[in-house]
């Protein structure tokens, strides 16, 4: 059972493994919700995310026959590091069954905790599969990523140490995949104080919790389709459904483009890497219908690899129209390109790349189609530049950006 008992002992144990992630106080996100809002980066985590408290401290549950046997999970990440992390500190062997999809970088770092990475599958549920066929065969100790109550104990100490500092908390956000950590989170939150209100945040392409909800029972997706591959889900956990239902007060599903800006927010106002599934809370946090609140947004991991980031991040800029694109056509001759960038370089735009089709027309003397990718302020800016072209009689037609 969780109890608070169970909660305050886990506290204890998992500071051997954790770093101190203190709140931080954000004045970008509080100016832009009308609210306080504080974020409890997770992400800072040794391992880059929450999972180890969960992993530590259910190993010191095991016995010492259930650890001799050795260890083994299934994840394609985060839960995958925190196993083999905590495992190493226990001197225990683990084996982490992982996607063949699995970016090198993932599998590198499981791989330097010191656990046996098999890679089978092309998604989870494969690779749960197997790791499950695995512990039958070789008789493992299976480690659930979520539906486990002690795992679940372990993630909700995230919850102790924000009543630590915020005692008058009156928001808790927290990411949703399984439902461990909500259930840790939400569990605990109500335990300490019954008046907060726990709010689960999911991705509107993986919304399993809120289907399971409303049906009143666990509800399997018949698929997930989102950038938050750490809570792409499809079944939440069924041991913790009954805590989730009892203790969660609304559960909010956002849209990948409102991770992509959130991404982009955080690199900017608070130069933090966080991962997509991490920045569900923040993206969530104008969803909410309140002001004047304090409110902690639950940043969960910070383990995205490069060419993600990088692919975030452009499209963050074009979201915000910080990027745009523009066709305009001129005629072929001598000059009109030069003519058209003094008109961008007085309205102090710039130009990123340029895109010259002489075949959009069969008449080159009439017609060519030139494509500027420009970079500008924001949305004011871009109308200003837009117009400037309009008046020097070139009329732009906005087209997607490709980068």
């Amino acid at each position: 059972m969780l109890t608070l008992d169970k909660f305050e002992e886990a506290s204890e144990v998992v500071k051997r493994v954790t770093q101190e992630t203190k709140l931080v106080y954000s004045d970008y996100l509080s100016t832009q919700t009308e609210n306080k809002v504080y974020l409890k980066p997770e992400n800072m985590q040794f391992t880059g995310a929450y999972k180890v408290r969960g992993a530590y401290y259910k190993i010191s549950t095991l016995s010492e026959e259930e650890r001799s046997r050795g260890l083994i999970t299934a994840s394609a990440g985060n839960h995958a590091q925190g196993v083999a992390y905590a495992a190493k500190c226990n001197d225990v062997r683990a084996v982490i069954v992982m996607p063949t999809t699995t970016p090198l970088i993932k599998v590198n770092r499981t791989k330097s905790y010191g656990a046996e990475v098999v890679l089978f599958g092309d998604v989870y549920d494969e690779a749960c599969a197997r790791a499950y066929e695995l512990a039958e065969e070789k008789g493992y100790t299976f480690i659930h990523p979520f539906d486990d109550l002690a795992i679940a104990t372990g993630q909700g100490t995230v919850a102790m140490e924000i009543f630590k500092e915020l005692p008058l908390v009156d928001y808790i956000l927290v990411p949703i995949g399984g439902g461990g950590l909500a259930t840790g989170v939400s569990t605990l939150a109500k335990l300490l104080n019954p008046k907060i209100k726990v709010i689960g945040v999911e991705p509107a392409g993986a919304n399993c919790m809120q289907a399971s909800l409303k049906e009143g029972k666990v509800v399997t997706l018949d698929h997930v389709n989102t950038i938050a591959d750490g809570t792409a889900v499809k079944t939440p956990g069924s041991k913790i459904f009954p805590y989730l239902s009892e203790n969660l007060d609304d559960v909010i599903a956002v849209e990948d483009e409102e991770l992509v800006v959130a991404f982009l927010d955080m690199v900017e106002n608070h130069k933090m890497i966080v991962e997509n599934s991490g920045l569900l809370t923040v993206a969530a946090l104008k969803h909410l219908p309140v002001k004047n609140m304090r409110i902690v947004s639950i940043l969960s991991g910070g383990n995205m690899d490069v060419i993600t980031m990088s692919s975030v991040v452009q499209q963050g800029l074009i979201l915000r129209d910080r990027i745009f694109t523009v066709s305009v056509l001129l005629p072929d001759k001598p000059g009109e390109l030069s003519r058209v960038s003094d008109v961008i370089a007085k309205q102090n735009g710039n130009v990123i790349k340029l895109e010259h089709n002489q075949f959009v027309s069969i008449n080159r003397n009439a017609a060519v189609e030139l494509r500027i990718t420009l970079e500008a302020f924001g949305p004011e800016h871009k109308k200003q530049i837009i117009v400037a072209l309009h008046q020097n009689g070139y009329k732009p037609k906005a087209v997607r950006t490709i980068m």
